[in-house]
Formats: C-alpha cells, sequence, structure tokens
C-alpha cells in the first residue's frame, strides 16, 4: 500500500475541510473518492471521444429506448 503526503495552503485545507464536513469522511476517504471519480471521468471521456470518431454513429430517441 502506498503512503503519499501532501501539502495544503491554507485555501485548499479550508476547502479540504469544507469537504470532509460535507461528505462525513476522513481525509484518506476523500481524496480516495476524489482520485476514483477523476479516473472515472477519463475513462467516460475516452468512451465518448470514440463514440464521436465513428463516421456515422447511430442514435435512438428516448421514446425508442423505452420500447
Amino acid at each position: 500500500m502506498g503512503v503519499a503526503s501532501i501539502r495544503f495552503n491554507k485555501n485548499e485545507q479550508g476547502i479540504l475541510n469544507f469537504l470532509k464536513n460535507h461528505y462525513h469522511c476522513d481525509t484518506s476517504s476523500l481524496l480516495k473518492k476524489s482520485l476514483w471519480e477523476l479516473f472515472e471521468d477519463t475513462k467516460d471521456n475516452e468512451i465518448i471521444e470514440e463514440f464521436e470518431k465513428k463516421k456515422n454513429p447511430e442514435f435512438f430517441s428516448f421514446e425508442e429506448i423505452m420500447k
């Protein structure tokens, strides 16, 4: 397991404390949650970019999907 030491300035520490209180978690859990969300966003963007490269993508209306 890796261990990281992070330095925060006064503003960053204030944001960290706000988020820890908002999500009711400790610093480690908050940073892990943020890490996974950024990773997920990156993977989602890769999927979107691949879709957008298609020459003739197929789209469906909401009604078609719900059938």
